[in-house]
């Protein structure tokens, strides 16, 4: 494997019950590990071989330890699981040293200290990247949290289950979620219905993300009581929002005057979470983004942390990385080449010359 010396590392699992679903059906999570990670994976009884790269395979051994940990405290596997343990498991080096021998995998160190938030429905929730875990590290220590990037890293749902978390330890008194109403690219027109008909429309993917953590009856009950509440960003003028937990999703479509209003509501005992994607910004031709307008004033501010991911921590389909990955190769193009025209006008290049220098070689 490219030059590189193979190495082979047993590892032993105590409970044979739980290996089918360590494996997952046809050998599914194990078939993952090996493309993701270029090991070969046998398995013989309650042992598991791994071969491959020293590197390579010190990682998988990592994140298999992480998955049967998962199983031994009653949680579930799935894709999303495998890929997350993987990745972690990459950022952490691998696993520990001397793993030549057959190691119970119940024993097994893991160095990464697992941070987990608890929700009623979903159970235990862990980071599947190193971003995520430094994101949930900053909701847990700090009183303004910015969650930049792309779809699909799990900014916003991470924040509302830590809400939720929150919500039901008793260490805030109500949750605040709120959005922009900017139409993404689209003209809906006139919506029928009350104003909360009017508005839903905009905090669905809110209102997915509440019912993942909490039974549905729990959702309407904290809805009806207060204790939720989710509504336009609008709606959030003249407020102090005290002993709250408060998000805002979309806050690239915010004016900075928005911006600014929605910073400025934090009351005392309250924690704020800002998500959103430069990259996507909706607004009119013209208007600047209350979130790059905040990124750049409160940049060294006491008590605010920013948080970036990529497209690496994408969470969902892989095909969603894949996506992100090209619209921005994309978009590096398109600014190269605008570029080019640039300097073209300025030294006098024909546009054929132009657009030369700005194709990628």
């Amino acid at each position: 494997m490219n030059g590189q010396p193979e190495r082979r590392i047993d590892v032993q699992f105590d409970d044979n019950r739980l290996l089918p679903m360590l494996y997952g059906e046809h050998d599914r999570n194990l078939a993952r590990i090996e493309t993701l990670l270029g090991v070969s994976l046998i398995s013989r009884g309650n042992t598991l071989t791994i071969s491959g790269p020293p590197e390579a395979a010190e990682t998988a051994q990592a994140a298999l330890n992480t998955l049967y940990a998962r199983l031994t405290r009653g949680q579930t596997i799935d894709g999303g699981e495998v890929d997350g343990a993987v990745r972690m498991a990459t950022a952490d080096g691998g696993s520990t040293p001397g793993a030549d021998e057959p190691r119970s995998a119940a024993q097994a160190t893991i160095t990464r200290a697992e941070i987990a938030l608890r929700t009623r429905r979903r159970g235990p929730i862990t980071p599947r990247s190193p971003t995520q875990a430094a994101y949930l590290q900053a909701l847990a220590e700090s009183e303004l949290v910015f969650g930049l990037g792309p779809a699909g890293t799990g900014k916003t749902y991470l924040a509302v289950a830590h809400g939720v978390a929150l919500l039901t330890t008793g260490q805030v008194d109500r949750i605040v979620l709120s959005r922009p109403a900017v139409e993404a690219g689209e003209r809906l027109g006139f919506l029928p219905g009350d104003l909360k008909e009017k508005v839903d429309p905009y905090l669905r993917p809110l209102y997915d993300a509440l019912h993942d953590m909490l039974p549905a009856e729990q959702v309407k009950k904290r809805l009806e009581s207060g204790e939720i509440e989710i509504a336009p960003l609008a709606f959030m003028r003249g407020r102090t929002l005290g002993n709250a937990f408060v998000i805002l999703d979309e806050a690239q479509n915010t004016t900075p005057m928005q911006m600014k209003m929605f910073l400025t509501r934090l009351g005392e005992g309250g924690r704020m979470v800002v998500t959103g994607d430069i990259s996507q910004i909706d607004l009119p031709t013209g208007t600047r983004s209350g979130l790059r307008d905040a990124l750049e004033i409160l940049q060294g501010v006491e008590g605010a942390r920013f948080v970036r991911f990529t497209d690496a921590d994408v969470v969902r389909h892989p095909m969603v990385a894949r996506i992100i990955r090209a619209y921005d190769q994309a978009d590096a193009r398109a600014e190269a080449r605008k570029q080019a025209r640039r300097a073209a006008s300025d030294t006098g290049m024909t546009t054929d010359d132009a657009r030369i220098v700005g194709e990628p070689e």
